[in-house]
Order: structure tokens, then sequence, then C-alpha cells
């Protein structure tokens, strides 16, 4: 799945690219349960909010969070690792500007 678009990058690609890392991290219980620790998420709530886009950021800044993990995910997924941020950046919105 490409980053770019006639447009540039799309909340579509972003969600993919955030249920693909979500995937990822389900597919070993021990990269898995660090993140729902932390999300506060049990395994019977997981389906339900993985199509909340608040959610999805979050998978996606546990990810950014951890460059270990970040650069397993993208080197498994065949995504540049500046792909997750983009993505986090798009689901997150924008941000409010405090006068800086």
């Amino acid at each position: 799945m490409k980053a770019q678009g006639r447009g540039g990058p799309t909340n579509e690609w972003a969600q993919g690219l955030a249920i693909e890392a979500l995937a990822y991290l389900a597919s070993d219980i021990e990269r898995l349960e660090p993140f729902l620790s932390l999300s506060g998420i049990d395994l019977a709530n997981l389906r339900q909010v993985a199509a909340d886009p608040a959610f999805l950021t979050a998978v996606l800044e546990h990810l950014a969070s951890d460059e270990t993990l970040l650069l397993a995910f993208a080197a498994n997924a065949g995504h540049d690792p500046s792909d997750i941020d983009r993505a986090r950046q798009l689901l997150a919105g924008p941000q409010p500007d405090w006068g800086a």
C-alpha cells in the first residue's frame, strides 16, 4: 500500500496502515500485551474499538514510541518508517496552535 496517491496520503491509507500495524502487534502476544496494558483495552474489546480513529492513532503512536518495534514493523510490512508518523498525523487531525 503506497502512501502517495494523486493528492498524497489519504485517511483511508492511514487507517489501512494502522490496521496493518494492529495486526502485526496482535500476531505476537509479547508485542500485543504492552500495548493493551498501556491503552487499557482488553482482548475482549479489541475488535470493538479497532475501527475507532483515535484507537488507530494510539496504535501508531505506540509503534512510534519504540524504535525497535517501529523498525521491525516497517521492515516486515515493507513500509518506510516515516510512513507510520505520516499516517499518525493524518489520523490525529490538525493539532492546536498554541501560539508557539
